[in-house]
């Protein structure tokens, strides 16, 4: 076996993780992170999840989104996504979180709605959430990966075990080789530069089966 058949090598195959309860969290202004979060939704349930698509609560005024067409379709588009609660988290066996960047971090919508967990945080139940996050921005060096690695000091702060895609399929690298996460460009028209979608689907099964691991005890 050569070291690119080593690399992308499958794991073994298990069953459907029809136990494995996903939450897919997302903050979306144009559209993007809501379409991420749609492919990772069907990717995971293709490996059998259970999954609730939830966005985090919106804190920009109403007057500034009224001013943004592209800000208002998307809000008008996502109104009958539910807003993520605490109790979602504590469901969840696995989360997937994505977000644009701001300055290299995670928008403030999704750093207020982590900010609010820390009774589930001193009660324990953050441990051992097995978690995955995917960025926008709109050029390649926008801090897509200093965003997603910003969620990820929080996770590490949960006690929650990160499930990052590295290189574990060749299609990472049509979506631009993020290991970190799915991240993707976001051109002027509003529309993602690279063909991410096999990407954030790979990725999810990738979280739900890692998130099988820990929640049956294989190894």
């Amino acid at each position: 076996m050569g070291i690119l058949d080593k690399l992308f090598k499958k794991p073994k195959e298990m069953d459907k993780m029809s136990n494995v309860k996903l939450a897919v969290v997302f903050y979306s202004m144009g559209g993007t992170n809501y379409e991420l979060a749609k492919w990772a939704e069907e990717g995971a349930k293709e490996a059998g999840a259970e999954v609730r698509v939830l966005k985090v609560q919106e804190l920009a005024p109403q007057s500034v989104i009224e001013g943004n067409e592209a800000w208002k379709a998307t809000v008008d588009r996502t109104k009958d996504i539910p807003v993520v609660s605490s109790e979602d988290i504590e469901w969840a066996d696995a989360i997937i979180f994505s977000m644009p960047t701001r300055f290299g971090n995670m928008a403030s919508q999704m750093k207020q709605f982590l900010d609010t967990q820390g009774g589930l945080w001193a009660s324990g139940k953050t441990v051992n959430k097995v978690v995955s996050a995917m960025s926008s921005a709109q050029n390649p060096h926008g801090g897509q990966e200093a965003t997603i690695l910003s969620l990820y000091t929080s996770m590490m702060h949960w006690g929650a075990i990160i499930a990052a895609p590295g290189y574990t399929d060749p299609v990472l690298f049509a979506a631009g080789g993020n290991p970190y996460g799915t991240s993707v460009t976001v051109g002027q028209d509003g529309k993602m530069v690279e063909d991410v979608k096999d990407a954030v689907k790979h990725q999810a099964k990738r979280t739900v089966e890692v998130a099988g691991w820990v929640k049956n005890g294989n190894r």
